[in-house]
């Protein structure tokens, strides 16, 4: 299967014909089961030549995503996206095009960059008024495109600050943190990078807010890393 799977994606991509793929419980399914958690997605897509691969944070960009990939023809393009709802946010009467690799910075910031995908943005939207009332600058970046990464913003927060957080509903082993880790050892950039995400281990059953809690992708942990990370209590 996974043979027949790489087949099909070389020659596509070669060929540079589109492939859409949509994966539908992109992080923890909850009360799905076990089974149906979709935490390794990123870890067999990214190192495939030439895919693009996002995640929205709210309903209108997941809207723009789509309204992207359909009009996306230079080859493989994947979405994805948890189970469940979103956080609200009503869409745009009309879809626009988002430009491919291109990052949205919601913040500025001179002490931490947080780096959130997709539905952990909100956990990082508490954890930097968290660590604003300790008296840190923190910038807020929402990545979009797990691959191609839009490194020139990355490395740019990477070189002002003194830690990076990536926060995913992702495994970390080969995850957007990691791509985030290679990417600035490749640039010379040594800049501390905390990592928020699943641990290397099949999760069990149960309620998302649960389950976040035991495994660390939480608001507590965040700032707890990233003050570590910055030598404080």
């Amino acid at each position: 299967m996974q043979r027949a799977f790489d087949m099909i994606l070389h020659d596509m991509a070669i060929q540079n014909l589109p492939v859409r793929m949509c994966m539908d419980r992109g992080g923890l399914s909850g009360d799905d089961g076990p089974t149906h958690h979709g935490l390794f997605d990123i870890a067999y897509l990214r190192g495939i030549p030439g895919i693009v691969h996002m995640q929205p944070r709210n309903e209108d960009e997941f809207v723009d995503m789509l309204w992207t990939m359909a009009n996306y023809e230079k080859g493989p393009i994947a979405i994805r996206y948890p189970r469940g709802n979103g956080p609200g946010v009503t869409p745009k009467d009309k879809p626009v095009l988002l430009e491919i690799g291109k990052a949205e910075v919601v913040a500025d910031g001179s002490d931490v960059a947080l780096i959130a995908l997709g539905d952990m943005f909100p956990i990082a939207e508490a954890a930097k008024k968290e660590l604003e009332a300790r008296g840190l600058s923190v910038a807020l970046i929402n990545p979009r495109w797990i691959k191609p990464l839009d490194m020139p913003c990355i490395e740019s927060f990477a070189k002002k600050v003194k830690v990076v957080c990536t926060l995913e509903d992702h495994v970390l082993r080969n995850g957007f943190g990691a791509g985030v880790i290679e990417q600035l050892s490749d640039a010379g950039i040594h800049t501390p990078v905390v990592r928020i995400g699943w641990p290397d281990q099949f999760i069990e059953h149960g309620s998302v807010p649960i389950l976040r809690k035991k495994h660390g992708l939480s608001v507590e942990n965040t700032v707890a890393k990233v003050l570590g990370a910055l030598g404080r209590s």
